[in-house]
């Protein structure tokens, strides 16, 4: 089958086409991706889901004035995988972050404690957010590995998944292949 006629060239193509008329910036990452801090997406390994890179780079746009360690200090509780926790409290609190801001606290150049919590979306002023795109994002889990067809990033945070299928292929199989 031509590249025209595939599932890239029919579905995948259109579906960038689109997310980049509204503003995205689309990768793709399916055997184009290396990892590490200069790597494609900045990330070490398959095994991270969060673009740190990219979240720095928003928190800091968002959150001026402050060190570098309240802003990794925020990217930190985020990304963790508290143990302890049941999924459910573990998804009400990173929501919470998400919506909210990041609790953080540093010592400031007086000596002084610092607390405060840093923004990691502008909810008021969209187009301050990074908005990212990756095609073929590939995620190691515990038993499998995935390759949704996209991932939708906003500031380094995957908050939209895409699986595309031609109009012939079982949806449910392919969503829960891919999830």
């Amino acid at each position: 089958m031509s590249y025209e006629y595939s599932e890239d060239g029919l579905i995948e193509q259109a579906t960038q086409d689109v997310l980049e008329e509204l503003g995205w910036t689309v990768v793709t990452a399916w055997k184009k991706e290396s990892f590490g801090t200069e790597g494609l997406l900045g990330r070490e390994d398959k095994t991270e889901v969060v673009l740190k890179r990219y979240l720095f780079q928003a928190i800091q746009k968002l959150n001026s004035n402050h060190p570098d360690v309240a802003y990794e200090q925020a990217i930190e509780l985020i990304t963790q995988n508290v143990a302890d926790q049941t999924l459910g409290r573990i998804n009400k609190e990173k929501t919470d972050y998400l919506k909210n801001g990041v609790p953080v606290s540093y010592t400031n150049t007086k000596g002084e404690l610092v607390k405060t919590k840093l923004k990691v979306f502008d909810f008021k002023n969209y187009e301050n957010n990074h908005f990212l795109a990756v095609r073929q994002f590939e995620v190691l889990g515990e038993l499998y590995l995935r390759r949704p067809d996209v991932v939708g990033f906003v500031n380094g945070i995957p908050l939209v998944f895409f699986e595309l299928k031609a109009h012939h292929q079982d949806l449910r199989h392919a969503y829960n292949d891919n999830l």
